[in-house]
């Protein structure tokens, strides 16, 4: 496994290497924002912990940059002396997965580590992403439900493709904007227009509709079966 460490405590760093790397984890570290972003834009981790407080781009930033810019979905860990719920939510609005406050157990972060990649593995062997009968393939982004390709637009399959691996929460609305338009979306409108067009697309004659608007948050991809509340 992967991870990137994004930390300017170097003690604290040392620690993760010391306990992470005897286990066979392979690790990079990073003790700037800017030099963090560089590495995790044009690598692929497994997971990216991330510290909150960093000199040249603090962690809020990179990871809304990862998101946003590099269109990178590796799990993120983000790491704070911090624990208000107000510091939580940021970090969470700006696509972090989960978040751990300082001081830490090591063997919580290996937990958590492993939790956060097992989430984030294609759920069928041949890579494939499945909910109830929908089958997503991220690497060649074909959908398809019930054995039916379905025929998406450039846009959608980005909305898709954010909706499908994080089908394990509601994805905010300004998640998706920053997915499809960085820090400039256009009007409302537009996001609602592709929305329709990917709902008529992948609900198009099923009564089982996968796609759901959690209204005044955001969108989800849900098995209802999965999910009965």
């Amino acid at each position: 496994m992967h991870i990137l460490i994004i930390e300017d405590t170097q003690e604290i760093a040392s620690n993760i290497f010391d306990f992470l790397e005897p286990k066979g984890y392979v690790l990079d570290w990073a003790h700037t924002g800017t030099s963090g972003y560089d590495l995790a834009s044009k690598n692929d981790y497994d997971v990216i912990v991330l510290d909150l407080m960093l000199p040249g781009m603090d962690g809020i930033e990179v990871c809304k940059k990862l998101r946003a810019e590099a269109h990178k979905t590796t799990p993120i860990i983000m790491l704070t002396a911090r624990d208000t719920l107000e510091d939580k939510v940021t970090g969470f609005d700006v696509g972090a997965d989960d978040y751990l406050v300082k001081p830490f157990a090591l063997q919580e972060l290996e937990i958590r580590i492993q939790a956060l990649t097992r989430r984030a593995k294609p759920k069928a062997k041949n890579q494939l992403i499945t909910i109830a009968d929908l089958e997503y393939d991220p690497q060649t982004h074909i959908a398809k439900r019930n054995s039916r390709q379905l025929n998406l637009t450039a846009t959608t399959i980005k909305i898709l493709d954010l909706l499908v691996r994080e089908s394990h929460r509601v994805v905010k609305r300004e998640e998706i904007e920053r997915t499809l338009w960085g820090d400039n979306p256009p009007d409302s409108d537009a996001l609602r227009t592709h929305m329709h067009s990917l709902r008529t697309t992948l609900d198009k004659d099923t009564d089982k509709p996968l796609l759901k608007t959690i209204r005044g948050i955001g969108y989800r991809i849900v098995d209802e079966n999965d999910n009965p509340s």
